[in-house]
């Protein structure tokens, strides 16, 4: 595992509009293994703001792992993706693409915006509830990632 302190939870910014698939995502990763503090932005200009840390933010701990809806009101996830992976204090962080969207153009774009993962939602409660929990152990059990402490 890739926390030297393994009670420190896993901090995960879920930046998605949709009431339901947020307390979906909840769900799935409170039946997950690792203990997580799961923060949600409900548009894109808020998730921004969270990950800047400004105004009410502002004592928000940086996340370990985005999980970006590319349809949002305000900054729509496409845009989002393009701030996160401009900024030097952000663009560590890994940014999972969870969305409806099937478009090829939109999975092209991601990937060629650093984006480190697509997923397209399936529209099954089971497997959404399945595939994030399948995101949670893959990012936080597979891969090894800096510890955030080295970028802020």
């Amino acid at each position: 595992m890739r926390f030297k302190d393994k009670l420190r939870p896993v901090e995960i910014l879920l930046v998605e509009d949709n009431p339901g698939d947020v307390r979906l995502t909840r769900e799935a990763l409170k039946e997950g293994k690792l203990i997580n503090n799961l923060h949600v932005a409900g548009d894109g200009v808020e998730g921004l703001a969270y990950l800047q840390k400004v105004g009410k933010f502002s004592e928000e701990p940086i996340p370990d792992l985005v999980l970006l809806d590319l349809n949002l009101p305000k900054k729509d996830g496409r845009e989002l993706l393009v701030d996160i992976k401009e900024d030097e204090d952000l663009k560590h962080i890994p940014v999972v693409i969870l969305t409806t969207s099937k478009a090829e153009a939109d999975i092209n774009k991601s990937y060629e915006s650093h984006a480190n993962c697509y997923i397209t939602k399936p529209v099954d409660m089971n497997q959404f509830i399945k595939i994030v929990k399948s995101i949670e152990h893959f990012w936080f059990s597979i891969v090894k990632l800096p510890s955030n402490k080295n970028f802020v």
